[in-house]
């Protein structure tokens, strides 16, 4: 596989520096991805420089992901308006670890050009102030920096020397790895083009020695808004304790149809011939999202597990009827807040509870699903009613703490899209 090509069919191409082509035409080559530690888990716009080392190496180079925990003490002001928060010692090393994990899953660390895993704390962290100033910081002039759109967006607001410092950190980050891992390759976001490109000309001027970018281009959706967040402007984490499976699933399941062909080709494995396919397949039935579907398999597998992948599909259908109450019983509270987010709710007293309260009492006096008790009677005679995805034959049958899902929900349906949440507190 030829690396350039292959990102071109699939849109991951934006800039190349002259010779980068050639360069990689030549045999295999080392290059590197860099990932601050800015939070504890990283997110699906992160996913992107991700895929670009994992096709790196599928196409026969050596990948370096490099976890900043040098760089993640500054704070990178590429893409951002104002000053970024410092973190603590504590908190960037937790963040570190998590990261690390993570990045492990998605490359090969065995073979030939096997990927590995680096920390520019390690060699900044012996680096004093005056010596980075004497021997890196010479060999970039103030007006070279300037130039970089990462400072000069900023520099009618202001910006600090501590974020100012950022490409200088991140271009010798590039002449580290060139000179100790023979590195000539460094990857990133269209938004990282001034920084990388900061880093080529540091190994020119250090090492005499020549170096490489390529970025890819920066995600948004159809309609514009930010790719990688909810309807509710929360980002999608590849941590399920942060994003889970589910939500994750639901996330690309719910992708446009304008944005699907983009999105196959961006975050899967699949090849060109068989995107296609899909999205001739989907052109016929429209309504079945085979695209959608495809796309959230693929990515949901990789990022979790396909356990996770075939949870998530199946609670997926609890609101199409095919769920079950063992299948509730399984979710966490917030994925089933999830599931049924924007379904009526009413609140009930424990205490009511452990006092006897009947099913038809809760359904007639607390949900208001029913105008009165007689039709709500004969509706639960009529088998109309669910409880927990049961049928309720009796409306005389009293609540009991066992009814509880996560020992404070009860799910009561009528008819088959008729939800009503009852919490009970």
């Amino acid at each position: 596989m030829n690396f350039v090509e292959e990102l071109k069919w699939r849109g991951m191409l934006h800039d190349i520096t002259p010779g980068a082509e050639e360069k990689l035409a030549q045999g295999p080559v080392v290059g590197y991805a860099g990932f601050d530690p800015t939070a504890t888990s990283l997110h699906i716009g992160n996913l992107i420089p991700i895929m670009l080392l994992l096709h790196f190496q599928r196409c026969g180079h050596k990948p370096i992901a490099l976890v900043g925990g040098a760089t993640g003490m500054i704070g990178d002001p590429s893409g951002k308006s104002e000053e970024r928060k410092l973190l603590s010692m504590e908190n960037i090393a937790n963040n570190q670890e998590c990261i690390r994990k993570q990045l492990s899953k998605f490359l090969d660390f065995s073979g030939p050009n096997a990927a590995e895993i680096v920390n520019n704390y390690d060699w900044f962290k012996n680096i004093s102030f005056l010596e980075f100033l004497r021997d890196t910081g010479k060999h970039l002039t103030v007006n070279y920096m300037v130039s970089k759109d990462s400072v000069k967006n900023r520099w009618e607001n202001g910006i600090s020397y501590t974020e100012f410092s950022y490409q200088l950190l991140q271009a010798y980050d590039f002449y580290h790895l060139y000179t100790h891992k023979n590195c000539v390759l460094q990857i990133g976001g269209s938004d990282q083009w001034g920084n990388i490109t900061s880093g080529t000309e540091l190994v020119r001027r250090k090492a005499g020695g020549e170096a490489f970018a390529l970025t890819c281009p920066l995600l948004t959706r159809a309609d514009g808004k930010k790719f990688g967040k909810t309807a509710g402007g929360e980002s999608v984490w590849l941590d399920p304790a942060l994003t889970s499976p589910y939500k994750f699933y639901q996330y690309w399941l719910n992708c446009a149809d304008e944005d699907a062909p983009k999105l196959l080709r961006l975050y899967t494995l699949l090849n060109q011939e068989q995107i296609v396919q899909l999205e001739e397949e989907h052109s016929k039935a429209p309504h079945e999202r085979i695209m959608q579907k495809a796309l959230a398999k693929d990515v949901t597998i990789r990022v979790h597990s396909e356990d996770d992948y075939k949870k998530a599909v199946e609670v997926s259908e609890i609101l199409f009827g095919k769920g079950t109450n063992e299948t509730l019983r399984q979710l966490s509270e917030q994925d089933f807040l999830s599931v049924f987010e924007g379904v009526p709710q009413a609140v009930i007293a424990i205490s009511d509870i452990h006092q006897g309260i009947s099913v038809l009492d809760v359904i007639s006096e607390k949900t208001g699903m029913f105008p009165s008790k007689g039709e709500a009677r004969r509706t639960i005679a009529a088998g109309g009613v669910s409880l927990n995805k049961e049928k309720i034959s009796d409306p005389a049958i009293l609540i009991t703490e066992s009814s509880l899902l996560n020992n404070k929900f009860l799910l009561f349906q009528k008819g088959k899209k008729g939800y009503f949440i009852v919490r009970a507190e």
